[in-house]
């Protein structure tokens, strides 16, 4: 009898251990390597739809320096508790301006395919007065980045909330690199059409 109950707590035992171990090696993961996210607006398409949940590497960084058009998820500068989704446009010490919805990048004109505008208006330079903050959403600068820090755009430019209007991003409030959609659905849709299917696995670039 005593032999059954001392093998049924040992057997309760390596369960304990075996989730504890589980957990564990969860929050090891989430902390240091791969961080799940999902996309909540539209600022980024259309390479990330609403819907789109992907996969951020948070330990490439410790290898390599974020690059230009890197897609990273960071701290939002104006409130460190929201995580942000933009791409990398310019790096430490690049000069970056905006003409009439077009960027350069050390004056060089940039061809950026993923781009997308909605908006045909283009709002014109020296309009602080009529337009306020979005004044800057078609010009702007040239601003050298400071050291240590990032431009970052949305892919939706007429619709994307970035350092256009609240500045840099520094480099240690980079949480990782985008790079995989591993699922995707549509809320707007009922059941199993909202599953979009063909952006599962998607690379992110």
């Amino acid at each position: 009898m005593t032999g059954k109950v001392k093998k049924e707590k040992s057997t309760i035992r390596e369960y304990v251990e075996a989730i504890l171990i589980a957990l564990l090696l969860a929050l090891v993961i989430r902390t240091y390597i791969v961080q799940a996210f999902k996309i909540p607006s539209g600022s980024m398409l259309e390479t990330l739809q609403i819907g789109d949940h992907i996969l951020v590497n948070k330990f490439g960084y410790w290898f390599y320096e974020p690059k230009r058009r890197d897609v990273i998820v960071f701290k939002f500068p104006k409130n460190e508790k929201r995580d942000f989704i933009k791409r990398i446009i310019a790096k430490e010490y690049d000069v970056i301006k905006e003409r009439d919805k077009v960027i350069y990048v050390n004056n060089e004109k940039q061809h950026e395919k993923y781009v997308i505008h909605k908006d045909s208006f283009i709002i014109p330079r020296r309009s602080s007065e009529k337009y306020g903050d979005e004044a800057v959403r078609d010009n702007f600068g040239p601003i050298k980045v400071p050291e240590g820090c990032y431009f970052v755009m949305g892919d939706n430019r007429d619709s994307s909330l970035d350092s256009r209007f609240w500045g840099f991003v520094r480099r240690e409030k980079i949480k990782g690199q985008a790079f995989i959609i591993y699922w995707s659905w549509d809320s707007h849709k009922p059941f199993p059409r909202n599953i979009r299917w063909n952006r599962i696995g998607k690379l992110i670039r």
